[in-house]
């Protein structure tokens, strides 16, 4: 008989309920592919005010960021960029608390 193995949320469901939250915001939330380049954001979030954010996801257990992710997000933030990690719904609504302050 196999064992069970418990597996935690995985990221294609933090991404899901990131677009879900985003479009129910009025925004939108667009995948990304860079063509050639490895470690690009996942997803460009475009809210209500002209709030840009690009956005990284990972699961909440265990999702580390690679160090080409690691270099984009130093380049961007250089560049004043607005950038998240989202691993849970308490980061969604992070995100989406940030971007009515501003």
């Amino acid at each position: 008989m196999a064992k069970a193995v418990k597996r935690g949320i995985r990221e294609n469901l933090v991404e899901a309920e990131l677009v879900a939250r985003v479009l129910a915001a009025g925004g939108l939330a667009e995948k990304v592919r860079v063509i050639g380049r490895r470690g690009f954001f996942d997803r460009l979030v475009i809210l209500p005010g002209g709030r840009i954010y690009f956005v990284e996801v990972k699961r909440p257990r265990g999702g580390r960021l690679s160090p080409h992710q690691i270099w984009y997000m130093t380049a961007f933030g250089a560049l004043d960029v607005a950038i998240a990690v989202v691993r849970n719904s308490a980061d969604i609504t992070e995100l989406l608390a940030a971007s009515r302050r501003k």
